[in-house]
């Protein structure tokens, strides 16, 4: 009895930190999206819009440019 339950145990922690993984995995595919969005939206923005935020066209370009991954 008391090995069935260890057994049982540890798949119910198994599914809790696959769980944990799927929703960690979720939140940095959100984060990365929402950064994505953000840096293009940089390239619609007039000079005027640009300069109150304090970058200049190419600073923007290059934002944008900027990988998730490599930042």
């Amino acid at each position: 009895m008391a090995i069935e339950t260890f057994y049982a145990g540890t798949e119910l922690k198994s599914r809790g930190a696959f769980r944990v993984i799927l929703r960690r995995a979720w939140r940095v595919y959100q984060a990365w999206r929402i950064r994505r969005h953000t840096r293009y939206a940089l390239l619609e923005l007039t000079d005027e819009q640009l300069r109150d935020v304090g970058l200049t066209r190419s600073e923007a370009r290059r934002e944008a440019g900027k990988s998730y991954f490599w930042d």
